[in-house]
């Protein structure tokens, strides 16, 4: 049987693809070697932002795994303009989950890109980690826990850890920082 973990990226210095992690960040990335110590691993699958890769990294070479990098995984972009009220069009975009602002990506078009990833691996043995985005994840994990929402995003922390039961198609928090 398949088991799918979702983990948000650690605490990066900013939102850029190339964003690098903070000191915690480096520390948090130690403290996801702990968590998966007596987990077999298989499969770690990345959004390509260097934050996520580097969240992964010491745990892949712990596990002696390579890293597959997943463009599907990157995070949604709300907008290709500045919004200075950005949060309000967030939290909007979580009860419109078809709104889309200039240059931008829905919610549901977003969560439907991780949701290919998920459903892939769900059909694999063994279990795989899937590293991505605190946006992306949070439109994933609202599709399976309608009570999540703009509130369970602020609520994400850096690393979040969740797993994904395919029979059930229910998401539980296993651990966070």
């Amino acid at each position: 049987m398949a088991k799918v973990y979702l983990i948000r990226h650690c605490q990066a210095e900013g939102q850029e693809p190339e964003a690098r992690l903070t000191e915690d960040g480096v520390k948090q990335a130690q403290s996801l070697i702990r968590f998966f110590k007596e987990i077999e691993v298989n499969r770690m699958i990345s959004s390509p932002f260097k934050r996520a890769v580097d969240s992964i990294q010491p745990l892949a070479e712990s596990k002696g795994l390579d890293i597959q990098i997943h463009p599907q995984l990157s995070e949604r972009v709300l907008s290709a303009d500045i919004l200075p009220d950005w949060l309000e069009k967030l939290e909007e975009s979580f009860s419109d989950t078809e709104l889309v602002f200039e240059g931008g990506e829905s919610a549901r078009a977003a969560e439907e890109r991780l949701s290919e990833v998920v459903d892939a691996e769900s059909k694999k043995e063994g279990t795989t980690l899937i590293v991505t985005h605190g946006g992306i994840l949070s439109h994933f994990l609202s599709k399976y826990d309608a009570g999540f929402g703009f509130g369970g995003w602020q609520r994400l922390s850096n690393p979040d850890v969740y797993v994904f039961d395919s029979e059930q198609k229910t998401v539980e928090r296993v651990w966070h920082e």
